[in-house]
């Protein structure tokens, strides 16, 4: 497969009441047939209580959270990254606000608690 460029036009934002996602590279933007890249900058509060079937690595571009995995939780900051393991219960927490580059398969289906499994728009 040859090198493939996304250029920053042909990326593609996701707004949800608690954060923005911009897609960097995915399968349906061409060039990849299995990963996701995707940017994710939250407001302060507390994201949904949900899992991914896919193990995800996120690192930290700035800001500071706290991401409640299974019942541990993991503070993190600038320059940290955490690799998510596929099916643990995770709830994502900042009180100023945070920013995240973010990979993973773009198989992946988010779960919220008590919810039925979907594929989030910004990683197919």
């Amino acid at each position: 497969m040859p090198a493939a460029k996304i250029a920053h036009e042909d990326t593609r934002h996701t707004e949800t009441p608690n954060a923005s996602m911009t897609t960097l590279a995915s399968p349906t933007q061409g060039g990849t047939g299995s990963l996701s890249l995707w940017r994710t900058s939250m407001r302060p509060g507390q994201g949904p209580l949900h899992t991914f079937d896919v193990e995800q690595i996120w690192h930290v571009l700035d800001g500071t959270a706290t991401i409640v995995v299974d019942t541990e939780s993991v503070d993190l900051s600038v320059g940290d990254t955490l690799v998510l393991p596929a099916g643990a219960p995770r709830q994502v927490r900042t009180e100023s606000g945070v920013s995240f580059v973010v990979c993973g398969p773009a198989s992946g289906q988010a779960t919220p608690d008590g919810g039925e499994a979907v594929s989030p728009p910004w990683i197919v």
